[in-house]
């Protein structure tokens, strides 16, 4: 009995050190890559347009020219600006966004990360702006700017989103903006062949999932997935059971081009069509499960963040040496 307590003492002392060395080497990386101070200047295009007259508006156009297309008018601007849901959107951006210096925190945090592990990278010029809640296309990166169109991030209980799946509000948060980013950048830098197979495109957003977990480590994980902590700890409880599901009813070579829609694509729950657990689950089961296939692997080999990116699903799924939590 005594050399048991002993053995046991001697291995929680040993994990403890482990834990403690692992927080000391997390927390040098992080101030080093924190030393790298991109200094980020957000361009509140929004506030300029708000404020500008048509009389103005030449001095608005050589300042923001990607802005505006050469088939639009200065009639055409006026008529945006006279527009009354224009002026809704610009006064409830401006009330949200009163200050956009955390949001602006975080952004920098992100370029300092992808700086860090891509030295290529150069930092866009950030533009805000409002585009009449086209939330599909609420972050635009280009090399040389990011568009960030706010009035897609005024809170998920916000009137404006009345007619939007409940889903989708959720997310429609200003805490997504950086998450956004990251995810438009995660996909500039993977390079995968066509997804073919369920497997495919789970390691395909597992990849884009374990990015945003190197390059926003600030965020907690329910926010890079856009779960709620009760839908995060729901598919932490069932990993084994969705995995379980995958394995024997051999989805994961499946070419089924109906198994995105069910466990990929984002959905007020995933399809396992079984009433019992339909009702529970949240979406993205998939996205999920490849998440935790990328950092089993990860883990497992000694491979960098670049590499990863690169190499294909089956070597990821393969030298994972996954195995789903029970």
């Amino acid at each position: 009995m005594a050399f048991k307590f002993y053995m046991k003492h001697i291995l929680t002392l040993f994990v403890s050190v482990l834990v403690i060395v692992s927080c000391k080497k997390d927390n040098q990386l992080e101030n080093e890559i924190a030393s790298i101070n991109i200094d980020v200047t957000v361009d509140r295009f929004d506030r300029f347009f708000a404020e500008t007259t048509i009389n103005d508006f030449s001095k608005i156009k050589q300042a923001f020219p990607f802005m505006f297309s050469e088939k639009d008018t200065d009639s055409s601007w006026a008529e945006i600006k006279r527009d009354t849901f224009q002026l809704q959107l610009l006064d409830e951006v401006n009330k949200v966004f009163t200050s956009f210096e955390k949001t602006e925190k975080e952004i920098e945090s992100l370029f300092n990360h992808l700086k860090y592990y891509f030295p290529e990278f150069r930092p866009p010029r950030i533009i805000t702006t409002t585009n009449f809640v086209r939330y599909r296309n609420r972050v635009v990166v280009t090399d040389t700017i990011s568009v960030i169109a706010l009035d897609s991030y005024l809170g998920s209980n916000h009137e404006f989103y009345g007619g939007i799946q409940k889903y989708i509000v959720a997310n429609l948060r200003k805490e997504q903006i950086v998450v956004d980013l990251a995810k438009k950048y995660a996909e500039k830098y993977i390079h995968q062949e066509a997804k073919k197979t369920l497997l495919d495109e789970m390691v395909f957003f597992g990849k884009q999932l374990y990015f945003k977990d190197v390059v926003i480590p600030f965020v907690e994980d329910e926010e890079r997935i856009g779960y709620t902590t009760k839908q995060l700890d729901w598919a932490r409880a069932n990993e084994s059971y969705i995995w379980r599901y995958f394995v024997e009813r051999e989805l994961l070579y499946s070419t089924d081009s109906k198994l995105p829609s069910r466990f990929i694509n984002p959905a007020p729950f995933s399809k396992f069509y079984l009433e019992e657990i339909d009702s529970e689950s949240p979406g993205q089961l998939g996205q999920y499960i490849g998440w935790q296939i990328v950092r089993a692997y990860m883990n497992n080999n000694d491979v960098s963040l670049k590499e990863m990116l690169i190499k294909s699903p089956e070597e990821i799924f393969n030298k994972s040496k996954f195995k789903p939590r029970k």
